[in-house]
């Protein structure tokens, strides 16, 4: 039994019990989402069915032993349950197998009637279970291996506080629970569940007790990921070098106990712990991309169902777990391509945020999904070639940070030339921050608290729409001041003193701090799809892109120290306030793909370095910054106007 919580409900309290789940799961409402924990494809009753065979063989062992009943109300249970998975079975499309599947559930309710002994009764609804899902196609593997330090944090945030902070069961919103959450260090009762078991028990609610279903707030990754690190409480991570070497479908259907019936007890520790940290499966193009697609069929598998949000959702998680990490690798071999799956992508979203019928959102995702073949068609099913890892590290660094660079060396270059020596240490500790920040922040990420690509995104878009703002008005001040005869005094008595230098140090902040992380989260990416082949040209791509922007920075500090006082104000705003224009663009479209705002696509030219995106979302916040830029220039002039006038 397991007991999850959220970090948003604190201070509700859980509890959890293995046949309450399976009897909620038969009665109650959270019915709707076993088709999203499936491939599309597979029948509702063919899950429920697996689900129920999962139970038996999990909690009828310690029910029944020498042909004695142990546990009456659990027996009668057992026997309850075998009728109704009679019943599903029966109800199942026609298939070739279905005959013998029904066949396969007379002989186990035969033996769970007879008071067979436990394990007997197990290895029969595991095998039945096996046969259920490869006839009609329930999968029961994850398609990105599970990662047990994503895992890590997840758990702390939501399982923690009842099971405690190392599984024993002792979290304080577990105190006084009847009964008791469970003490997931408990190797008996571990080795009775696959990683698939536990992956679906974080996926469903529990009917009947406050606990909610976690599939709103974990996706597949990350409720896979938790299983693993469940997994870990029970594993010694020196085992895992054994003789054999199991794949993740096995590690994720297989129970231990399974393994150690048919493989022997040598076998046991080296499972457990290859289960708790599964073989590091090269995350490449095509691996990320049927993973978008798989997401996606389960999106409108629950469109289907009438759970629009949860279909809405899980299209979001689809485009930023799986495609966003290939974008940059696309955008170097086809940005069109890029651009056009995209659309298609964000197309099947509004179909879907907009209500529109499900035949309109089927016809959407079949072409998004002729997108994505042709995408891993372009990309490939292997690991990058040299080229192309060289490649899309330089880019990824070079245009991200083209950005930040411009920024900053306008600051700079206006603060040397105007002889503020002073004020250049406040911006040096700007972007010095952000660097750390930068840093920590996917740390954070990583292996202390979860940061999924939604809220990457939305963190991304708030700080581009920040800097839009900054940038907008450091331009226009600096528009203001190009003729000012006392412009010196000014600064000297408010700007750099003080607020001022607060004021640039933060602007330098945000320039730098909204690129890092993006780029970080690339570049992780792209060492995994590269693979150890293809490492040192994404270092070498990384460190040419360095040295492109350092040269571009000297060059801009170089140059202006040349230019008239005036010309160089002038040149300085123009290219501030074009800059916010172009983060408003680039803000839009994160909040989109964050699924924040929707999207509205137009007839429009595109041209992403400019954050010029074919959207009314995105093109009207950038006419919002240009009106602001005409309104704020007309203002400088009139003001001009009327001292000259003076």
């Amino acid at each position: 039994m397991f007991t999850f919580v959220s970090a948003s409900r604190l201070a509700m309290k859980f509890r959890f019990r293995l046949r309450t789940w399976l009897h909620a799961l038969l009665l109650g409402p959270v019915l709707a989402l076993c088709s999203t924990l499936a491939q599309a494809e597979a029948p509702a009753d063919a899950t429920k069915a697996l689900h129920l065979l999962d139970y038996i063989g999990a909690d009828y062992p310690p029910t029944v032993a020498g042909g004695k009943v142990l546990d009456a109300g659990e027996y009668r249970e057992q026997v309850e349950f075998s009728a109704v998975l009679a019943e599903l079975v029966q109800g199942l499309p026609a298939h070739a197998e279905r005959a013998a599947l029904e066949q396969g559930v007379q002989h186990l309710r035969q033996a769970i009637e007879q008071r067979q002994d436990g394990p007997q009764v197990a290895r029969q609804a595991r095998q039945l279970g096996a046969r259920l899902a490869v006839a009609y196609e329930v999968s029961q593997a994850p398609v990105i291996t599970p990662d047990p330090a994503r895992g890590a944090a997840l758990y702390a945030q939501n399982c923690s506080i009842c099971h405690g902070d190392s599984g024993l069961g002792d979290g304080p919103a577990g105190v006084g629970l009847e009964p008791a959450p469970a003490n997931l260090r408990n190797a008996e009762r571990l080795d009775q569940l696959s990683l698939f078991d536990l992956y679906n028990t974080l996926g469903l609610g529990i009917e009947g007790t406050e606990m909610p279903s976690f599939a709103d707030q974990l996706d597949e990754r990350q409720r896979w990921d938790v299983a693993a690190y469940i997994a870990s409480f029970t594993a010694d991570p020196q085992a895992a070098k054994g003789e054999k070497t199991w794949n993740i479908a096995e590690l994720a259907r297989q129970t231990p106990a399974e393994v150690a019936a048919s493989e022997g007890t040598a076998s046991l520790a080296a499972f457990r712990a290859q289960r708790a940290q599964p073989p590091q499966v090269q995350r490449g193009p095509a691996q990320l991309l049927d993973y978008t697609a798989s997401t996606l069929d389960k999106s409108l598998a629950a469109y289907r169902s009438g759970d629009h949000d949860q279909a809405y959702d899980l299209s979001v998680a689809a485009y930023l777990e799986g495609f966003e990490l290939v974008e940059s690798s696309l955008d170097n071999i086809d940005t069109q391509a890029r651009r056009d799956t995209e659309k298609t992508l964000m197309a099947y979203r509004q179909a879907l945020q907009d209500g529109l019928p499900v035949a309109q959102a089927e016809q959407r995702l079949a072409v998004a999904k002729a997108k994505l073949e042709e995408a891993a068609k372009l990309l490939g099913s292997d690991g990058l070639s040299w080229s192309l890892s060289y490649i899309s590290g330089l880019l990824i660094l070079l245009r991200e940070g083209l950005e930040a660079i411009l920024v900053l060396a306008a600051i700079l270059a206006f603060l040397r030339n105007t002889g503020q020596q002073s004020a250049v240490r406040s911006v040096n500790i700007g972007w010095g921050l952000a660097l750390v920040a930068g840093f920590a922040t996917w740390a954070l990420a990583a292996y202390v608290i979860n940061v999924g690509g939604a809220q990457r995104e939305l963190l991304e878009g708030c700080t581009a729409l920040f800097a839009a703002v900054m940038v907008l008005w450091l331009g226009v001040w600096m528009h203001d001041r190009r003729h000012a005869a006392a412009w010196q005094d000014y600064i000297k008595s408010s700007l750099v003193s003080g607020g001022g230098r607060f004021g640039f140090a933060m602007l330098a902040f945000f320039s730098v701090y909204r690129e890092l992380f993006e780029v970080i989260l690339f570049y992780e990416t792209l060492w995994l799809q590269a693979g150890p082949a293809g490492h040192q040209a994404v270092l070498a791509g990384g460190a040419t892109a360095l040295v492109l922007l350092v040269g571009l920075a000297w060059v801009i500090l170089r140059g202006s120290a040349k230019l008239p006082l005036s010309l160089f104000f002038s040149i300085n705003a123009a290219l501030l306030c074009a800059l916010s224009v172009v983060f408003a663009g680039h803000g839009i479209k994160a909040l989109q793909e964050a699924g924040v705002l929707g999207t509205r696509p137009l007839a429009f030219f595109e041209f992403d370095w400019l954050g010029i995106h074919a959207d009314a979302y995105s093109l009207s916040a950038q006419a919002l910054a240009l009106l602001a830029i005409v309104v704020l220039y007309g203002r400088s002039w009139l003001a001009e106007k009327r001292r000259g006038l003076a």
